[in-house]
């Protein structure tokens, strides 16, 4: 199961005019906005109480009120964001807080919770590494909800015998594994065929 077929890609390839480094780096770029994104929407849907459109189940008077946009800072160069907002400016994002402009960090947390199958605990232990604050079960569990389908559907995608392009890379983390820190990697591996 892959997240694009082949026509799929090709056709990715051709609509977005991938033709180089930059261009796949661009792509990357809005990989990691969208997973943002939707982290961002999870959080707002835990603060709620409710899921966006999801009329039935409000407990609360407070409301979904549209975005701002913000611009940030990340290893790939400056990306635009649309905060979520509630109508009674309760709404203080954790994942990218107010006021902050470089999140370059979260790339590579990005990267680890996909390496490291992005367990509850795992997406806990990331996040409060990263910002310092602990996140309930329940918020952790809607960011698990909204991301973990592509990522199970992407890992599992089927390979091909030979790439016209591979990439590869490594982000080093400290792990505290049975009371002890110790080094992991995440590799990162990008491949492109182009026939």
């Amino acid at each position: 199961m892959s997240l694009l077929t082949k026509e799929q890609l090709r056709n990715f390839i051709s609509e977005n005019n991938i033709q180089s480094i930059p261009d796949l780096y661009t792509s990357l770029k809005n990989l990691f906005k969208d997973t943002i994104q939707e982290m961002l929407e999870a959080e707002l849907s835990t603060e709620l109480g409710y899921e966006r459109y999801d009329k039935k189940d409000k407990d609360t008077q407070n409301s979904r009120n549209g975005y701002t946009q913000k611009t940030v800072k990340t290893q790939f160069g400056e990306m635009e964001i649309d905060i979520p907002r509630d109508r009674q400016g309760e709404f203080e994002p954790k994942i990218v807080p107010k006021y902050k402009r470089d999140i370059s960090g979260i790339e590579e947390k990005v990267i680890a919770l996909y390496a490291r199958g992005m367990s509850t605990r795992d997406i806990h232990d990331q996040i409060k590494d990263l910002y310092g604050i602990e996140l309930s079960a329940e918020m952790v569990s809607k960011i698990t909800e909204r991301i973990v389908p592509e990522i199970k559907e992407w890992q599992s995608r089927p390979l091909e015998k030979i790439y016209t392009f591979i990439f590869m890379d490594a982000i080093h983390y400290k792990v505290r594994t049975d009371g002890h820190i110790i080094n992991r990697a995440a590799y990162v591996v990008s491949f492109l065929k182009l026939i």
